[in-house]
């Protein structure tokens, strides 16, 4: 562009933003498209230096989109209050917030309404700490049903860079719907501002975007000579306007604040004048600007550093109280301010405000008003600003901001404080805010006797988002005094939790000893012991395992069920039992005896804390693979609805994903598995690769898709997500060994088959084993057939030994096709149609499927095959199906 002036209502400073506002008015007129109703939604990301032009970019595209009919909201963030959870979303949210009653609000969010709602600030927290990832997925969910009702709707934010953690979260995750929405987000930011997760954020947004951010320069020459001359006259010669350019840089801000100086003094725009340009630049920023607010008088200087403390939701009533002013005197100052372009009215368009709320004319005179509060001076209006904030009945929440700039004064109120702004923080799924809060009260530093339960309150706050950063916190309460009894126990087993989920399941164990040695026999003792069971029972390197087993079957010979330790404990002997191949009815005696007239008992749920998601897994696992496939889908789906309604969208909701497909898998419904398995890995992926729960989904689905055919996806799959050895500590249900083992025969890697086979055989040495939830007896067996007869046989006799021991239908069943599998004629007939006797009448159609498949190809029975093929395709095992067809065709 060179000194064409941009032309209708567009601001002065999009100047040379001829491409940038084409691809919004192109974004705009896509999303109006009435004759693409499925179009996907879009993002525009725009970057750029302070002062470059993307809030009048932001601007444009608000008077662009509203011109064309369409609903714009908009946010921006501020840098004194990047540590305000959820502020920006609810400054976006705001217009369609205050529009609703709150029965509509209800209505439209639906379940997600008790979940998203107290993020959002339009109802009260429920009492359980909120999971960060489910509130979220609740505003994900929230904004989209919002946006269907807004079509077509435009959100822009603007400063993204200085957005708060948990917006920035969300707005991620928003971005990567959009080809769901139809939506247009517009963000800007400055580069290299943002740092840590939200800068992580912010490079997922940008990615979001598909196509380069437009990144905003500064003007040439030839543009700010003709802004110049559109601002104080044609008149202005050419070296006037070279010298507002060299000045100002080309900087779209500077150059505006400038000519706007210029009118003010009434300066030509002459040669003659352009030596006062710099002098002139210099008072509408930095110092400059402060020597400007200082010549307004002291009462306007203390009103807008005041209203630079509060940083947000500024009205004069509360600027008042903290600038010490009467009301007549703030309204002059605010007034005053505004001629001044310092402060403005703010646009209430843009969001809904408080009568008389003001905001700054631009984020740079924010900030540099800010900064020129003399330091100490900052620090106490800081602290007055808290109590005025907490006396106007905002909450500890709101005030802990401003508490967390005070310096530390040995203040057992601040701690206190503190403390009751990390509950708020938790109870709406900001855990980050609430650590910040904890980690503050910790330097104040509270009382010898208040540290421990600070530091406990902080390893609280970060378990379910920092296993690492909760052991540390936990350890070093635990090593004070002052933590005792139940709570101390609380505390133990919430730090031998972390540990196992950062996969140090030896260290879970010895400190889960470590404290049942200083307790005396009674319940917390009894408690202890059944976690020192439950760690040690899903360890995958067992070492003293038959030991353990009889200390443990010793332990629960005596238990009745009377209380939640007890029924601990059923459930650790009967889920041993099951894995090392006892006897099934035993094991489904034990479990039985666990519940509470066949249901879990209080205190045991899915989301109550004491015990945690394992126990409960073990349970229904036992269940699964003792063929009581309708216990173990009850309790499964039960979890999968307690996390989805309390918001539950991280690790916890990832596992009972993937048990659901457990179930699914184990009933034969494999593409309902597959469904499950792979939802269970998109969470698995968000809280991190490497942990037990990944492991878990990424096995799951690969024994599902070998059980499909689908050996190239399966193979895709593990090398897509690192299955492979190292395995992790703790055990995965089916056994890692086993379905890697069965990948690589079907691969056609025999040799490294066999070789994985043969480290899940040495794995179980010692031991007995379930030879279903770890099948690598009969596929070591089939791979070493036909090279060694001797050994395959030997290991055929170990599986039909094992699966008599456990005695279900799908065991013995299975025993007896492997058996048939490594005979000829007559004989393998007669163990296939034993074998389909008896997966006819167990739960695994799958496994029955297979059978009756084999069973008519030995016999010859085009009907076993017809039945087989049924199966099969019932099953969704499109492998088998083929298989089927083949031999009804020959």
């Amino acid at each position: 562009m060179t000194e064409a002036r941009p032309g209708g209502a567009a601001s002065t400073s999009l100047w040379e933003r001829d491409a940038e506002v084409a691809a919004i008015t192109e974004a705009v007129d896509a999303l109006r498209d009435d004759a693409s109703p499925r179009e996907p939604g879009s993002l525009l990301v725009f970057s750029g230096e302070a002062g470059i032009g993307k809030t009048a970019l932001l601007a444009e595209a608000r008077r662009i989109a509203e011109q064309r009919g369409c609903t714009v909201w908009s946010a921006r963030g501020g840098e004194t209050v990047t540590s305000v959870p959820f502020n920006v979303v609810r400054q976006l949210l705001q217009p369609a917030l205050v529009s609703l009653m709150p029965a509509e609000a209800r209505e439209y969010l639906g379940d997600w309404y008790d979940i998203a709602g107290p993020a959002l600030g339009i109802t009260s927290p429920g009492e359980r700490q909120a999971d960060p990832q489910g509130v979220c997925d609740g505003l994900v969910v929230a904004v989209s049903r919002l946006a269907e009702r807004e079509w077509p709707l435009v959100l822009l934010v603007d400063d993204a860079h200085w957005a708060d953690q948990e917006t920035l979260h969300w707005l991620a995750a928003f971005c990567e719907r959009l080809g769901d929405l139809r939506v247009l987000v517009v963000v800007a930011h400055r580069p290299g501002e943002a740092d840590g997760e939200s800068g992580r954020h912010l490079e997922t947004i940008t990615a979001a975007a598909g196509r380069p951010v437009g990144t905003l320069s500064v003007l040439t020459p030839e543009a700010t000579a003709g802004l110049t001359r559109a601002t104080v006259g044609v008149h202005a010669d050419a070296p006037f306007c070279r010298e507002v350019w060299a000045v100002t840089g080309g900087n779209p801000y500077e150059t505006v604040e400038l000519l706007a100086k210029v009118q003010d003094s009434q300066l030509a725009p002459v040669e003659e004048s352009a030596d006062e340009l710099r002098a002139l630049n210099r008072s509408a920023r930095g110092n400059g600007l402060v020597a400007r607010l200082e010549s307004l008088g002291i009462e306007a200087t203390r009103f807008a550093w005041a209203a630079a403390i509060l940083g947000s939701g500024i009205t004069v009533e509360l600027v008042a109280r903290l600038a010490t002013l009467r009301p007549q005197d703030a309204r002059r100052c605010a007034e005053l301010l505004g001629a001044a372009r310092i402060l403005t009215e703010a646009d209430p368009s843009s969001r809904q405000t408080d009568d008389g709320e003001l905001e700054f004319v631009h984020p740079l005179i924010a900030s540099a008003v800010y900064r020129s509060i003399p330091d100490g001076l900052r620090t106490a209006m800081h602290g007055i600003a808290a109590q005025v904030v907490t006396d106007s009945g905002l909450g500890a929440a709101a005030a802990s901001r401003h508490l967390l700039e005070v310096h530390p004064d040995d203040d057992e109120e601040l701690v206190e404080q503190m403390r009751q702004a990390a509950r708020e923080h938790l109870a709406v799924g900001a855990p980050e805010a609430a650590r910040r809060c904890l980690e503050r009260a910790l330097v104040e530093p509270p009382l010898p006797e208040v540290h421990p339960h600070v530091l406990y309150e902080l390893g609280c706050a970060t378990l379910l988002t920092s296993p690492a950063t909760t052991i540390d916190y936990l350890q070093t309460a635990l090593a004070m005094p002052g933590l005792e009894g139940d709570e101390r126990v609380d505390a133990v087993h919430r730090l031998s939790q972390a540990l196992l989920h950062n996969d140090q399941v030896d260290e879970a164990v010895r400190t889960i000893d470590a404290e049942a040695a200083r307790l005396p026999e009674g319940p917390a003792r009894m408690r202890l012991r059944a976690v020192h069971h439950m760690w040690e029972g899903i360890h995958a390197a067992e070492e003293e395992s038959p030991a353990r087993s009889r200390e443990l079957a010793e332990l629960a010979r005596t238990c009745t069920g009377k209380d939640n330790s007890e029924r601990a404990l059923l459930i650790l002997r009967g889920f041993d039992a099951m894995t090392h191949g006892e006897n099934a009815e035993e094991v489904v005696e034990l479990c039985d005896r666990a519940l509470v007239n066949g249901r879990l008992a209080p205190g045991l749920g899915w989301t109550d804390s004491e015990w945690g998601i394992e126990l409960l897994l073990m349970l229904g696992n036992a269940y699964a693979y003792t063929d009581r496939l309708d216990r173990a889908e009850s309790l499964f789906t039960e979890g999968l609805r307690a996390y989805e309604s309390a918001g539950w969208s991280g690790g916890h909701l990832a596992l009972a994903h993937a048990y659901v497909g457990l179930g699914h898998r184990r009933r034969g419904r494999l593409v309902e598995a597959e469904a499950s398995l792979r939802a269970s890995l998109r969470l698995a992926e968000r809280v991190g690769r490497g942990l037990p729960l990944h492991w878990s989904a990424t096995c799951g689905l690969i024994d599902t898709l070998l059980a499909r055919g689908y050996t190239e996806e399966a193979w895709s799959v593990a090398e897509q997500y690192g299955f492979a050895p190292p395995y992790p500590s703790t055990i995965t249900l089916p056994d890692n060994h086993s379905v890697r083992g069965r990948l690589l025969l079907a691969a056609g890697r025999t040799e490294e088959g066999i070789n994985e086979l043969e480290a899940a055989e040495k794995a179980s040495a010692g031991r007995g084993h379930n030879t279903v939830v770890a099948p690598w007896a009969g596929d070591l067996a089939r791979a070493l057939a036909a090279d060694d007869p001797r050994r395959a046989a030997e290991l055929v006799a170990l599986t039909r030994r094992q699966a008599e021991l456990f005695g279900t239908d799908t065991a013995i069943g299975e025993a007896l096709r492997l058996a048939g599998d490594l005979e000829t004629g007559q004989r393998a007939v007669t163990l296939y149609a034993r074998a389909v006797t008896y997966l006819e009448a167990s739960p695994c159609a799958y496994e029955h499927a297979v059978a009756r498949v084999e069973y008519g190809i030995a016999a010859r029975s085009a009907e076993d095959l017809e039945r087989g093929l049924t199966l099969a395709r019932s099953c969704g095992a499109d492998g088998l199906a083929e298989r089927a067809e083949a031999a009804l065709a020959h």
